[in-house]
């Protein structure tokens, strides 16, 4: 009689217990991939700092030997989104030919969720250098911006340990980034309306110093990105972000290589456009063309270099202005470009 009683309890407590457990929201599951190749087991090995700003292309062979060998022959991390197991298997092996490593990894995200897993951010822990591929920004912010993601990412850069980006891995390299979270914007549409519905911004994504005040551009002269580079300095400085904005645009197949002390090089088909402002914009209102100047640039070209700590360096200097949405340069020789 009393098993029976306590059976009965049980059966009881179980039908109550159930609907409530409909009720609840499901367990959300990790849909992040991982895919190793090379050793299993994580790499000692100390690895030597520097970034590898890339302006996206296929023509990169330089920008990934100088974090493959930056990594010491350590464990190497590519993060994307998006992209299909064949595709980051064929990168892995790609980079595990530039020079020896303990092994070449690709985490691939497919939501945000997958960001709150915490074997994620052991695995960014244990990589000697780290590379942000290209694809679409607006993922990376959708999916990482305040999760434990970049807590990490911002460990390993201050720990002096090498990273880089390509397109729109460079992208969110910046203190400031262009999102692209409602589509991508092109320069004459920003040029004629600096606050449009597309012009996104976002900053403190990433934490680099060398990187502060900062936002950068890719696949620059290619896909003609001057006026809404332009227009995203203007932004910055319209809406108070900082009182002085710079600026790194890289040409398509062309990189900057940085050295922990600032020594950039340029690398690559070049070239890459170094440029500040610290003048609020004279125009910069909704549905008003911009109006804007005092925007110094130095074009750098292949195999020249630019100190970052000091914003000088090598190649030609001039200066930008936008007049009624239409960019003017002081240089003929480069004019606008």
């Amino acid at each position: 009689m009393k098993i029976n009683r306590s059976l009965s309890r049980c059966l009881c407590i179980s039908s109550l217990l159930f609907p409530l457990l409909a009720l609840l929201p499901p367990v959300a599951q990790a849909k992040w991939n991982y895919y190793r190749l090379g050793n299993a087991e994580d790499s000692t090995a100390a690895p030597k700092g520097g970034m590898a700003l890339m302006g996206g292309g296929s023509k990169l062979e330089a920008a990934y030997q100088f974090l493959c060998e930056r990594a010491n022959g350590g464990d190497f991390l590519i993060l994307r989104a998006d992209t299909d197991e064949d595709y980051a298997k064929k990168v892995n092996a790609e980079i595990k030919a530039i020079c020896p490593l303990n092994s070449v990894g690709t985490i691939v995200f497919s939501e945000r969720e997958d960001s709150d897993d915490p074997k994620i951010s052991e695995i960014i822990a244990h990589a000697e250098s780290i590379f942000l591929a290209g694809g679409d920004q607006s993922n990376y912010v959708r999916f990482w911006q305040d999760t434990p993601v970049p807590e990490a990412l911002n460990r390993h850069i201050a720990a002096g340990r090498p990273i880089g980006g390509s397109s729109a891995g460079l992208a969110v390299l910046g203190e400031f980034s262009f999102s692209s979270m409602i589509d991508t914007i092109h320069s004459p549409e920003a040029l004629a309306d600096p606050f449009g519905n597309k012009l996104t911004l976002t900053r403190e994504f990433l934490r680099i110093p060398l990187l502060e005040r900062t936002i950068t551009d890719t696949h620059f002269v290619k896909r003609d990105r001057l006026g809404r580079l332009l227009v995203f300095m203007a932004r910055i400085l319209q809406d108070g972000w900082t009182a002085r904005v710079r600026a790194i645009a890289v040409q398509e197949n062309a990189a900057v290589l940085v050295e922990l002390d600032g020594t950039a090089q340029v690398v690559g088909d070049g070239p890459a456009y170094f440029m500040e402002a610290d003048a609020t914009p004279a125009v910069c209102a909704h549905k008003q063309p911009l109006t804007f100047s005092g925007i110094s640039v130095v074009r750098v070209a292949a195999n020249q270099t630019f100190q970052l700590n000091t914003w000088k360096g090598q190649g030609d200097a001039y200066i930008l202005s936008v007049v009624n949405g239409a960019v003017k340069s002081s240089s003929t020789k480069h004019d606008p470009y």
